[in-house]
């Protein structure tokens, strides 16, 4: 069944972007909601079809504002999460549980076709988070008010406007020695982009029902054997220093003051879970859209930015006879 008007919210972001592009080359049309569209509306506006973006401003908890958008919707897709707390009421508990909550009720009150809500993996082990805590309670939230919802878990998602190889390729490329928590033992199953963007897709124009749904990506990667990618694709040798737990904490309490954290004590208490798939739910594999692309394979893509030379780098020029 295809879907007529789709409302996004978090449609700006990473994730936003891919899945606008992949909607509205569909036909599909798209609200997105934006906190301000004079910042984020250009760039909203150029990730799709003209005539298939609609944007509407608003603060995610001016309720009476969003409910106004419902009315026209006959999807809704919930893309805001935040990896750590801000002040002035950007907490876990009001972004990933309140505001979900929201979103589900009025998806019932205006008898909406599906909820699709973009979670994150590996909640249900992690129980000193407060992080996964809130997740969890805003996916119990969102189920028993709006059964006709979908949770997607996806693992690390990545790709060229993350915040997670670019962000590590950029702290690599400058630090002699990078930190290995836990050994560097966590194991994920990193995720690219464009193949959650093909889970949804599928799930809005197909009739699945599943309420939680595990998506991974192709292949399972510890956090070491991650930097170690990283590094043989910036052609940078680094020393890799397992961190004991104590200090760990110490270092991750001096960096969550910073206006943006590299580490939160929040996030060194989840990196103690592996984030792969747990067996208890389906994964996308088991629905039907298997993810194709591999980590090593497209970060290379785009890892020449943090090379030394940069794109004069890259197997196009050396092949052309160009020197760094």
């Amino acid at each position: 069944m295809k879907a007529k008007n789709c409302l996004i919210f978090g449609g700006s972001g990473q994730i936003g972007s891919f899945l606008i592009r992949k909607l509205t080359k569909n036909n599909i049309k798209v609200t997105v909601v934006t906190r301000n569209v004079h910042q984020k509306g250009l760039k909203i506006k150029t990730q799709g079809n003209a005539g298939y973006i609609d944007i509407k401003e608003a603060n995610i908890f001016e309720e009476k504002k969003i409910e106004t958008l419902f009315k026209d919707a006959d999807f809704c897709i919930n893309l805001i999460g935040i990896l750590y707390e801000k002040k002035k009421g950007n907490t876990f508990r009001n972004i990933h549980t309140v505001f979900p909550t929201i979103l589900a009720k009025l998806c019932k009150k205006y008898n909406l076709k599906h909820f699709i809500h973009v979670s994150a993996l590996g909640i249900n082990e992690a129980t000193d988070s407060k992080y996964a805590i809130s997740k969890l309670e805003g996916e119990n939230n969102i189920l028993n008010n709006f059964p006709k919802s979908t949770i997607l878990r996806p693992s690390i998602v990545f790709s060229n406007s993350d915040n997670f190889s670019t962000q590590f390729m950029t702290l690599l490329n400058r630090l002699p020695i990078f930190p290995l928590y836990y050994s560097g033992k966590t194991k994920f199953m990193p995720i690219h982009c464009t193949d959650l963007t093909e889970i949804i897709y599928f799930i809005l124009t197909n009739k699945v029902e599943t309420q939680v749904i595990e998506c991974v990506g192709p292949e399972v990667l510890t956090f070491k054997e991650i930097l170690q990618i990283l590094l043989g694709l910036i052609n940078k040798k680094r020393f890799l220093l397992p961190f004991p737990t104590p200090i760990a904490k110490l270092t991750a309490k001096f960096l969550q003051l910073m206006p943006k954290p590299l580490l939160t004590e929040d996030q060194l208490r989840l990196l103690k879970y592996d984030n792969i798939s747990s067996g208890k739910y389906k994964t996308n594999f088991e629905i039907g859209v298997p993810s194709k692309l591999f980590f090593k394979d497209e970060v290379e893509k785009y890892s020449f930015m943090w090379r030394d030379g940069g794109q004069f780098s890259t197997n196009r020029y050396k092949s052309e006879g160009f020197k760094k």
